[in-house]
């Protein structure tokens, strides 16, 4: 009996340190401007019925003004997604060797994960500021100004718990005709 409970245990601690695997950081160039983060996201999808559809991984960010790579990892760490986007061009390279092209990077990312994510806003809400399209409305800021609430481009936005990079807790929340997306990014400490 001792043996079968220390087998489950062991089990139990693997899965949950594997739950808290990030990516490696993306290899930029060093170049002046470069922008990255990594850490992990977990997305809730409630249709109105009531049933829920969750998943959770990491996700590794590298922007270079020109130029965006977004990966997504399961839990294990595996890369089941890539996004890469310039201005009008985004392509998704999934984990089976699909690769898809559109102009719009929320939609490829709906394709890999099943729900919309706002690709399109991350560039600038991981810095801690504003997208300039479209424009921004109810927004909130703290005492250095920094944006902690808004609604754009369709969500709900809260930002939180900012470093000298930008925050390092964003809750994003979008609300269509027959569901509810929950969208929570946690940034690992720079």
């Amino acid at each position: 009996m001792f043996r079968g409970w220390r087998a489950a245990m062991t089990a139990a601690l693997c899965m949950v340190l594997a739950a808290c695997a990030t990516p490696d950081r993306i290899a930029g160039s060093g170049a002046a401007g470069e922008f990255s983060r990594v850490g992990r996201f977990a997305l809730t999808v409630t249709a109105d019925d009531g049933k829920q559809d969750a998943v959770q991984g990491g996700f590794s960010w590298l922007d270079d003004g020109r130029r965006y790579v977004l990966d997504l990892t399961n839990p294990l760490g595996a890369t089941q997604a890539r996004v890469e986007g310039r201005p009008g061009m985004a392509v998704l390279n999934k984990s089976d060797g699909t690769r898809l092209q559109a102009q719009d990077p929320d939609g490829l990312v709906e394709d890999a994960i099943g729900s919309r994510v706002p690709v399109s806003g991350l560039r600038d809400w991981l810095r801690g500021r504003l997208a300039p399209t479209p424009p921004a409305t109810h927004v909130e800021r703290d005492t250095e100004r920094r944006p902690v609430s808004f609604d754009q481009g369709g969500w709900q936005a809260r930002l939180s718990r900012y470093d000298a990079l930008g925050p390092q807790v964003l809750v994003l929340e979008r609300k269509e005709p027959d569901r509810r997306i929950l969208l929570r990014l946690v940034v690992n400490p720079s």
